[in-house]
């Protein structure tokens, strides 16, 4: 593919913990592959882009989303890490918090810092919320560093994380400190909170900086490896996807692991509310069905969601990330036997090594996949992406696994499987909206990924919803949400004050968070907010903020916003300012939405499916032979390059002018 000088090509690539795909985005023309991740990742990357041949210097900017540092965190391989922390607090990562996931759980296991309790060393300083209560001494600083020399030769630290209390209002002490291990120590890598998450809750920023400190160094590693391969293929140095959507310079990257925890699923979530603005479709619940797990988002008005907290790994993160809720329950999840005789999927994944046993990779548990195979949903025999043929008797003798001890039917386990699949992801889905008081029944389906049409029917009925809407990049729209991405960057400030006590303007209050942001972003465009909450409450409200709007307006909002959110609201009770918030995105044109090109014809055959408790033979298609305005009625099967749709018998659909597939629920089954 040679294209024409005007027209920028982009590169997308998004890393999973089964599949690596990469898109090659040039006008409306889109290139796709798909490939095992590998062990290295920058190895999948790479035969990825050789399967799409295309000339390495035609490429003008490279977009990468990955899963490197989750992965890191998941498997505890982050490196050898030292937590500073205010004297008398050393222990506060192990205590944590009370909270209880499962209220009613006897045995609840926390997940052990990533920081052990012998590489966490008191300083003594201290700050309190209206100032410098006991001054950091240059002694003190000498006698720390002296600590950090002996760890470095003990116990191989490559990374010291500084949390000092109160350091997000004061962070005086957090610099002089970090100033002193970087000029004795240049090749340590150091973290200070009042940097990667300067805000309220002392155990949250914390354990967000040792998170930082404890990853940062593998991502970096990662990422200068990619940068070299990608230099030696005269590839532009990739930009990284953040959790927060947008992009940002691998050197910020690699400096600031905790902002990349969900780097991949924010570029399907952001791709979603660029097609979805497309086609007039503003409101959306979007589902990222992949090999290993599947991730829900809300879209309101064309907007993803974004939260200024989020539980990675089992631990709080403060970082701005797009509001995602994730089940493990992906192709590759793995059915077993549970004390007291019963079935049940996942959280554990065949991954990509050995994958699903229908792979024929080594896999012998029964999966997901393995039970969609066997339903028909997907063909045996077909190709999956370039590397892997599935086979039924494989996926069969993996269901019989389970099957015979449980005394149950291939059919009877297959369908159970699936259903408890679709179980999961239906609770991920009202908890991003009904839980939210938001009715499902108000908003469209996106289903993507490479198994999520597979089953979007079946979710939205459950969920009472009316229209699905299926990319046509759908198996690899997260990569190809990456590749249009711009970059962003994200501010805040800690305030703490009673909203009536403001005496400032707001602009006067953004002035030095717009500086920064003028000073990274080149003619940003910017949008702040608040983050409010009730005199003596414990968590607050994000507010959108306009910069010359009142308090008394913002008083207004704010009753109504809690109303909406709590069902209550109360307007005598004073409002306090937690935190004041910018988010800047440097401004790009539109870029042109891929449409695919209509190839051969659309008839592909007829194969035994389950379809409403009986085998019945349904029509199957080629989405390549599709045109705009084309009709289907359920039930059939269509194949995409990348994934498989399935269309139940109460549902209609027709190809739109963008490419997706818009369905609708017919009011007579067939």
């Amino acid at each position: 593919m040679n294209p024409p000088d005007d027209l920028p090509t982009l590169l997308g690539v998004d890393i999973g913990g089964t599949f690596t795909d990469l898109v090659v985005l040039q006008g409306q023309r889109l290139l796709t592959a798909k490939v095992l991740s590998t062990r290295l990742p920058d190895e999948g990357v790479f035969t990825a882009l050789e399967q799409v041949r295309i000339q390495d210097d035609a490429v003008s900017a490279f977009n990468h989303g990955m899963t490197v540092a989750t992965n890191a965190l998941l498997e505890r391989k982050g490196v050898p890490t030292l937590l500073l922390i205010t004297a008398g607090f050393r222990d506060l990562l192990a205590i944590g918090r009370q909270n209880r996931p499962a209220l009613y759980a006897l045995s609840q296991p926390k997940p052990d810092p990533v920081i052990p309790g012998s590489h966490c060393l008191g300083v003594k300083e201290r700050c309190g919320p209206q100032g410098i209560l006991e001054p950091l001494t240059e002694v003190e600083v000498e006698r720390v560093v002296q600590e950090v020399t002996r760890y470095r030769y003990t116990a191989d630290i490559q990374a010291v994380a500084v949390g000092f209390l109160f350091a997000f209002l004061y962070p005086q002490h957090e610099q002089q400190m970090g100033s002193a291990l970087r000029s004795r120590f240049p090749d340590l890598h150091v973290s200070l909170s009042s940097q990667v998450a300067p805000e309220l809750r002392e155990y949250e920023r914390i354990t967000t900086t040792a998170i930082d400190a404890y990853l940062s160094p593998r991502v970096a590693v990662y990422l200068q490896r990619l940068a070299q391969g990608c230099q030696q293929r005269q590839i532009p140095v990739p930009q990284i996807m953040q959790s927060s959507g947008g992009v940002t310079p691998v050197e910020t990257a690699a400096a600031h692991a905790s902002m990349l925890l969900l780097s991949g699923p924010a570029g399907g979530v952001y791709g979603a509310s660029a097609l979805g603005r497309r086609c007039g479709c503003l409101n959306l619940l979007t589902l990222d069905m992949g090999g290993t797990s599947t991730d829900v988002a809300l879209i309101q008005e064309g907007q993803p969601q974004v939260t200024a907290q989020a539980e990675v790994c089992g631990f709080p993160i403060l970082q701005p990330q797009i509001d995602i809720h994730t089940v493990s329950a992906g192709g590759g999840s793995l059915a077993r036997l549970v004390a007291g005789g019963g079935l049940e999927v996942g959280p554990t994944s065949a991954g990509s090594d050995p994958g699903p046993a229908c792979y024929g990779r080594g896999g012998t548990a029964p999966t997901v996949t393995d039970a969609n195979l066997w339903l028909g949903y997907l063909p045996d025999g077909g190709l999956l992406g370039q590397d892997v043929r599935l086979r039924r008797d494989l996926a069969e003798a993996a269901i019989a696994r389970v099957a015979l001890p449980l005394g149950l039917s291939y059919q009877e386990t297959a369908v159970g499987i699936r259903t408890l699949a679709n179980l999961h992801m239906v609770q991920a889905l009202r908890v991003i909206s009904v839980e939210r008081g938001l009715d499902p029944a108000h908003f469209s389906l996106m289903a993507f990924g490479g198994a999520g049409p597979m089953h979007a029917c079946d979710l939205a009925m459950a969920l009472g919803m009316q229209e699905i809407l299926i990319p046509a990049a759908s198996g690899v729209l997260s990569a190809l949400g990456i590749a249009v991405s711009e970059r962003r960057r994200d501010y805040r400030r800690a305030l703490l004050r009673p909203l009536t006590a403001l005496v400032e303007s707001w602009n006067s209050l953004l002035a030095p968070l717009v500086q920064q942001a003028q000073a990274d972003l080149n003619s940003p465009v910017l949008s702040a907010s608040l983050d409010l909450r009730y005199l003596g409450q414990s968590f607050e409200l994000n507010l959108p903020l306009d910069g010359e709007e009142s308090i008394a307006a913002v008083q207004e909002r704010f009753q109504g916003l809690h109303q909406q959110r709590y069902g209550w609201s109360d307007p005598s009770r004073g409002i306090e300012v937690i935190h004041l918030r910018l988010q800047a995105q440097q401004a790009q044109p539109d870029l042109p939405w891929p449409v695919p090109e209509v190839h051969g014809d659309p008839w592909w055959g007829e194969r035994q499916v389950w379809i409403k408790d009986e085998f019945r033979p349904v029509s199957v298609l080629d989405r390549r032979g599709m045109s705009v305005g084309m009709s289907v009625k359920g039930p059939v099967i269509i194949l995409m390059q990348e994934a498989t749709v399935v269309i139940d018998t109460q549902w209609q659909g027709k190809i739109d002018t963008w490419g997706t597939l818009v369905l609708t629920r017919q009011d007579v089954e067939l």
